[in-house]
């Protein structure tokens, strides 16, 4: 509450400041958890474990990769690139929530807001980018076994990657370059402990149309996009194993793909939530949208590498024999 007062007081002192509302905002002043400002020391603990989590888990994965040569292979190079992703994407939001949550510093520079906002999109789409690959390598492994090593070599891998690269950052820089380019003059309070794209562009007092038909693309070729081509990847697997696999085969299957599907599910679910929360919850408590935000942006890196480890067996080996060198050592 004496943030919310003070806070008021910030924005009227900087509305009376203001000449023809045109004034350009130089900082940003960051949302914790609404009606919990009191409590924001003991809402770290399990905002810290989950980012411990996260951490430790994609650089296990990603070191275990590294250090068994049996798992130097297509599909372990895709989740090592999941890993790296998850690590990007919990590392940018990571600053800001944890010295709000921990010294009450609400106030973030313009650029550092802009920086954070490329970062955290950038991430989100290399996401679902890696997961639609992933879904590729399931195809090719499944439906074309004989040539996968000659479909999937690393130099066909590292330009796979590249692309993904490439296709998030493209993916995000028209947007922020339209958003920089405008001016902002409402507020300078945004709704969240971190940077958003759809959250700063609320606070812009100029024509927004250019930039919505831009944002609206961007998520059909990429959100929208992604998620039917893995669907029609996993069509495609079905019917090649219809009819012609035994059980023993269906399952075998089935636990090759368990794992990615998994993962997607743990992407897109949140992603469809916070997507239904914004449109058709728009008077909800501004706890319910935070809440729907956190999900969506810790679930994948925090869950990612649980479930990798707990379904991959070769994953398990490399965690046990790693912990089993540190001992010796």
């Amino acid at each position: 509450m004496e943030f919310l007062l003070w806070n008021t007081q910030i924005l009227v002192l900087h509305s009376s400041s203001m000449t023809n509302a045109t004034q350009d905002l130089f900082y940003f002043i960051l949302t914790g958890i609404p009606g919990f400002e009191d409590s924001h020391i003991w809402i770290s603990i399990p905002f810290c474990c989950l980012y411990t989590i996260s951490i430790t888990g994609n650089t296990t994965i990603l070191t275990v990769i590294r250090k068994q040569p049996s798992l130097h292979q297509p599909v372990y190079l895709f989740l090592s690139m999941l890993a790296l992703t998850d690590l990007g994407l919990t590392l940018s939001t990571l600053p800001t929530v944890m010295q709000l949550l921990w010294f009450n510093i609400h106030k973030i520079s313009f650029e550092d807001c802009f920086a954070q906002c490329f970062f955290l999109h950038a991430f989100s789409f290399m996401e679902s980018s890696v997961l639609l690959a992933m879904s590729f390598d399931r195809y090719v492994a499944i439906c074309h076994p004989l040539h996968y090593n000659t479909i999937l070599t690393n130099k066909v891998i590292g330009r796979i990657g590249l692309a993904i690269l490439g296709r998030s950052v493209l993916a995000v820089l028209p947007s922020l370059f339209l958003l920089k380019r405008l001016r902002f003059c409402r507020s300078h309070l945004l709704s969240h402990s971190y940077c958003l794209h759809q959250d700063m562009i609320r606070l812009v007092c100029a024509d927004i149309r250019v930039n919505s038909w831009c944002a609206i693309a961007v998520v059909l070729l990429t959100v929208v996009m992604d998620p039917v081509l893995i669907a029609l990847s996993y069509i495609v697997i079905l019917k090649s194993i219809v009819g012609t696999a035994s059980w023993p085969e269906w399952l075998r299957a089935l636990n090759n793909c368990l794992s990615h599907m998994l993962a997607v599910l743990v992407l897109y679910v949140p992603m469809v939530g916070v997507s239904m929360t914004h449109r058709f919850a728009k008077h909800a408590s501004p706890l319910v949208h935070v809440i729907m935000a956190n999900i969506y942006l810790l679930a994948p890196p925090v869950m990612n590498p649980i479930i990798y480890s707990v379904k991959t067996k070769q994953i398990r080996q490399g965690i046990f024999h790693l912990l089993l060198q540190r001992k010796v050592h």
